[in-house]
């Protein structure tokens, strides 16, 4: 009996996936085609992988104990071409990438032309966009994510950390006054982004969230730098925004004494650690390594609170 290695492959990302079109895209097919392969391919092993529905798909018990060979079978593959040299199957295909607009209109896009550059072998299809979208519905291989993570029904990788600060404008804080502790915000102007009015500070007394409020909120964070920098209120922005507003003084760090409790991050989001394109793993690789441990924009030194991992 012989397998196909490449509708084994198809099989494990559509177990991976839950949905055979998702896994059919990654791969060039269309939904028919690849449907039609996974039938062949329960034929040959006489011994049916999937419930199908209209929506998604499952494994069947014959499918799960498959599963667990199959990607031993993947993996030693993907070994012995490691193995040859220039047999090593070079990153290439479509690439769906799914980005927040400011970091990525800053941070990503320009990197892109030496991506490109470097791997003739992948396209790219970035999308930039703040709302959080559902990778399997939409087809998106990599979302680049900015913040706490909420869902952990996905693999992450850390790209870089996120140092955050509150900051206001001098001129805002010579009308204003600065505060001194983290309840003195009450008193204050601040710039809301979303629905996030809870500002959880660490304190000699241990955790503290101040609920805060202002006359202006917006789910896009350029309105809020944009308003800080007019002084507006104080602002909960991270450096990789602020950087150099406050290395020129046109912002000034707000309440440093005080961390914020909450740990974020950016990161690299996808569906499966199972079988992760050769694709998605070189832009992953690329990000981290122009990033650095210590990203760019932090290289000049900030006075500001420890930051955020």
């Amino acid at each position: 009996m012989a397998l196909d290695l490449d509708t084994v492959a198809l099989f494990v990302r559509v177990a991976a996936l839950g949905n055979v079109s998702a896994a059919g895209r990654e791969r060039g097919l269309s939904p028919a085609t690849a449907s039609t392969r996974l039938v062949q391919l329960e034929g040959t092993l006489g011994a049916r992988l999937l419930h199908r529905t209209t929506r998604r798909v499952a494994l069947t018990q014959e499918g799960e104990v498959f599963l667990l060979q199959a990607q031993a079978l993947l993996a030693a593959e993907a070994q012995a071409l490691a193995c040859v040299g220039q047999g090593q199957a070079a990153p290439q295909g479509r690439l769906r990438v799914s980005c927040s607009s400011s970091f990525g209109r800053q941070h990503v896009s320009p990197a892109l032309p030496e991506f490109l550059e470097r791997y003739p072998g992948i396209s790219l299809e970035f999308r930039l966009t703040d709302r959080v979208v559902d990778l399997i519905e939409e087809g998106v291989d990599l979302a680049i994510r900015v913040g706490a993570l909420r869902d952990s029904t996905f693999v992450a990788r850390q790209l870089a950390t996120n140092r955050r600060t509150l900051c206001a404008s001098p001129a805002y804080l010579a009308a204003h006054g600065a505060p001194k502790h983290p309840g003195d915000l009450a008193g204050h102007e601040c710039l809301i982004l979303g629905e996030q009015r809870d500002w959880r500070f660490v304190t000699p007394g241990g955790t503290l969230n101040v609920r805060v409020g202002g006359r202006l909120a917006s789910d896009n964070g350029e309105v809020l730098r944009d308003a800080v920098l007019a002084g507006l209120g104080i602002a909960l922005k991270s450096t990789w925004d602020i950087g150099a507003h406050l290395r020129r003084g046109e912002l000034v760090p707000v309440l440093p004494a005080y961390p914020l409790a909450e740990e974020v991050a950016i990161w690299a989001v996808y569906p499966s650690r199972v079988f992760v394109p050769p694709k998605t793993h070189a832009l992953i690789e690329f990000l981290q390594a122009r990033f650095g441990p210590t990203p760019y924009w932090d290289a000049i030194d900030i006075p500001l609170a420890p930051h955020s991992s």
